[in-house]
């Protein structure tokens, strides 16, 4: 699969024709902080509208005075703290919650700073309109920001508003890297070509050009007209070079990223340790542990139970439509392989033929497909009810039983059948230190549509990484994916 389609492989003294990268970019900040005072400007008013009907605090000051004179200046003080923490810099959007975390703490910032000049200007200032200003703006801030990263990802995964990238390193950490940049396009990073220490190769394997010698990496990234150069493993031959690229890059306004040999590890995991002007990157043991503890059982065994009794219905339904379908059983039971390769019987509203074990070998001759997470499209062991069934999940809602009984959770990797376990190479055995779930990371990533080895990737990745706000958030995801039925089949 290449990575680049429509830029040809090039020599270094070739100019490249192709678009520059989106000007618009570098409007980011702006747009952030004209959102910003939409936001706060409203909520100032708001506070002020609503102050009188909740007199939550008593105060001398006049409203009237409030919005002549402190509330602009609260206002204008709230902005410029969230700038000088940093919540405008260019390199905080689109990615990570350092962004939120900025908007955050420039919003503590600001009260802080209310509180103190109130103090000892002993000016007397209504608290009630202070908190219903900084209760209702602290939210509403964090939604702009989001609406406005969620904006941006769906812009990236059009093909607009990234970065064009220069990847320098020896050709196999640069598909390494390349891999990454293509399977999250919503970061918009866009490969435009490889430098690597020999110019021998045209091409790497992953289809990305290679545009000449890591050593001409400054000339060759003007003629790129690229927006940064992320430096990989055999890229540069001493930290001397890597600091003269620095430098030249610096005349050009271009950036220079760093990525060390290191994936699938979630920035939890990672500490970063100056020592001696030597970045080191510390990385935390695997967090398998820590999914199988009583916090997260607690947890599965309470919302279990909770969307069981809310779906009775949908389940009383259900069961009505396989039974008058074809008079054969509602529930299958399916041996599946759990935590630790205990094999337990799990749930499933039945969605295909009576015979549908029987025919599985048959299929995967006929289609190709992998004995390792075996789905295919329109398979004719699905029954009419069977379909709907499967597009919305309903199938599987039986599995709360399994998550109540401790067999399994409501977020983990999904369980397999013994056959599949079988396959098992390399690390993917990880699987099976947490209770599979009825839910996990590849499902919210794709579902189907996703390859096997995607998909054992993503799930050795929640195993490594997990943690209890990663299971809110696939659980979140999870609603969103089952709604839009994407990738369902």
């Amino acid at each position: 699969m290449a990575v680049i389609s429509a830029t040809p492989t090039r020599t270094q003294s070739s100019a490249l024709t192709s678009l520059s990268p989106s000007r618009a970019l570098k409007l980011l900040p702006w747009v952030a902080l004209g959102a910003d005072v939409l936001v706060v400007t409203l909520v100032s008013l708001a506070a002020a509208v609503l102050r009188p009907v909740l007199p939550v605090f008593d105060s001398a000051a006049g409203l009237t005075d409030m919005l002549d004179v402190a509330a602009p200046l609260m206002a204008f003080g709230w902005l410029v703290a969230i700038a000088l923490l940093g919540g405008y810099d260019h390199t905080v959007f689109g990615a990570g919650s350092e962004e939120f975390k900025r908007v955050a703490n420039g919003s503590f910032l600001a009260i802080a700073a209310v509180a103190m000049v109130s103090y000892f200007l002993k000016y007397d200032l209504s608290r009630g309109y202070v908190a219903l200003a900084f209760l209702v703006g602290i939210p509403s801030l964090m939604l702009g920001r989001y609406a406005l990263r969620t904006s941006l990802k769906s812009a990236r995964r059009h093909g607009v508003l990234r970065h064009r990238v220069l990847i320098v390193g020896d050709v196999e950490h640069v598909d390494d890297v390349a891999r990454v940049l293509s399977r999250e396009t919503w970061i918009g990073y866009e490969v435009v070509g490889a430098l690597t220490p020999s110019s021998d190769v045209k091409e790497t394997n992953h289809g990305v050009p290679v545009l000449g010698r890591s050593a001409d990496a400054a000339a060759i990234f003007v003629d790129s007209e690229a927006d940064l150069i992320v430096i990989a493993g055999g890229g540069m031959g001493s930290a001397e070079e890597m600091r003269e690229l620095v430098y030249e890059l610096e005349q050009h306004d271009g950036e220079v990223v760093l990525a060390p040999h290191v994936q699938d590890v979630s920035q939890d995991r990672l500490r970063m340790r100056p020592v001696g002007g030597l970045p080191l990157i510390h990385i935390d043991k695997p967090r398998a542990a820590g999914a199988t503890r009583i916090a997260k059982r607690v947890f599965d065994v309470v919302g279990a139970s909770a969307i069981l009794l809310a779906l009775s219905p949908l389940m009383i339904f259900a069961a009505l439509r396989i039974k008058l379908h074809d008079r054969g059983p509602v529930m299958f039971r399916q041996t599946r392989v759990g935590k630790d390769g205990a094999e337990f019987g799990c749930f499933k509203f039945r969605t295909m033929c009576v015979d549908a074990e029987a025919k599985v070998a048959e299929l995967q001759a006929q289609t190709g497909s992998s004995a390792l997470l075996f789905k295919i499209k329109d398979d004719p062991r699905i029954t009419k009810p069977g379909t709907w069934l499967r597009r919305f999940s309903v199938d599987e809602i039986p599995q709360l039983l399994n998550v109540i009984t401790g067999d399994m959770s409501l977020v983990g990797p999904r369980p397999q059948v013994a056959a599949e376990v079988a396959l098992y190479t390399g690390r993917m055995d990880r699987r099976l230190r947490v209770r599979p779930g009825m839910t996990g990371l590849w499902q919210v990533s794709g579902r189907s549509s996703l390859t096997a080895d995607e998909a054992i990737r993503l799930d050795l990745y929640y195993v490594d990484n997990w943690s209890m706000v990663q299971d809110l958030t696939i659980l979140w995801r999870t609603f969103g994916a089952v709604v839009g039925s994407n990738g369902a089949y």
